[in-house]
């Protein structure tokens, strides 16, 4: 009997072997991802640079900037350190940039890069919602993608990774090959439904620069450091996994954070022991090992 997925509701799991590997006999998997994201009209950020907590119920202008540097510099600047470096990236893009900025999202998806639908605005996590409101949260946010990159996204990644139990198997319905919602593995699995199949791929979070930057107050410097550590540690095992290396816009979007990226980003071009991918590509792999 297949083991029932801890989260999705319905979901039996298939996991990967040990002996799997990625194209080329590759043991691990690295993906570059950016996450350019925006909150509702009104809504400013949860987090921010600043320290000191404002009084109850006072709007947070300084969060709002901070977050509106993404779209303002940050896509721009880290879209440049991939064109160097000749990798593409799998973006978690929030559905209303279709119609705030579409121009920026079309640049995206015509640079070659990966478009994934990313809830429709960051303050609107599936957790928080019922199963009707999950639906039209999805309809909504592929609609306002498709209609700017003239296809609809293969995949999906919820704000802060939280979905709701029903979010997979309503991705399913509305067309969807792959989610990222999940974090209980460091190698893809499927999740079979009694209609289908999705492809769940872990965001893996250990190199990741908000909570290394915003929570634990670590520096570009060594999130270098974290990566070069992290892939040694991978490879040394004889066993399949991947790594997300992950900038957000308006975080590591600002000088000294994209520089980190770019230095990780040349260091990993360099070798041809690891599978720089997208998500998309692994979904592929996977679906042909597993069915």
């Amino acid at each position: 009997m297949q083991e029932l997925d801890a989260v999705s509701r319905g979901a039996r799991v298939r996991r990967l072997g040990a002996d799997f590997r990625w194209p080329g006999g590759r043991k691990v998997a690295v993906v570059f991802d950016i996450a350019f994201e925006r909150w509702s009209d009104g809504v400013a950020p949860a987090l921010s640079p600043m320290g000191n907590p404002l009084p109850p119920g006072t709007f947070d202008t300084n969060s709002l900037s901070w977050g509106n540097y993404g779209s303002a510099r940050g896509l721009e600047r880290l879209l440049g350190v991939l064109e160097r470096t000749k990798i593409k990236s799998s973006v978690m893009v929030s559905g209303i940039f279709g119609l705030s900025h579409p121009k920026a999202v079309k640049a995206i998806a015509d640079a070659g890069h990966e478009i994934v639908a990313h809830s429709y605005a960051q303050d609107i996590v599936p957790a928080k919602l019922n199963p009707e409101q999950v639906r039209e949260d999805i309809q909504k946010t592929t609609d306002a993608l498709a209609a700017v990159i003239g296809f609809r996204p293969r995949g999906w990644i919820s704000p802060r990774g939280t979905p709701h139990a029903d979010s997979a198997h309503l991705l399913l319905e509305a067309g969807y090959d792959w989610h990222g919602d999940v974090f209980d593995d460091d190698r893809p699995y499927v999740q079979d439904f009694d209609k289908g199949s999705l492809v769940a791929i872990p965001l893996t979070m250990e190199v990741n620069d908000l909570p290394h930057a915003m929570k634990h107050g670590r520096s570009p410097r060594q999130f270098i450091e974290l990566y070069d550590d992290t892939l040694a540690a991978s490879l040394s095992f004889n066993e399949p996994m991947m790594i997300d290396v992950t900038a957000h816009c308006h975080c590591y979007g600002h000088a000294a954070g994209a520089a980190a990226f770019e230095q990780i980003a040349k260091s990993a071009a360099k070798r041809d022991d690891i599978w720089i991918t997208t998500r998309d590509k692994i979904a592929a792999h996977v679906r042909q090992a597993l069915g």
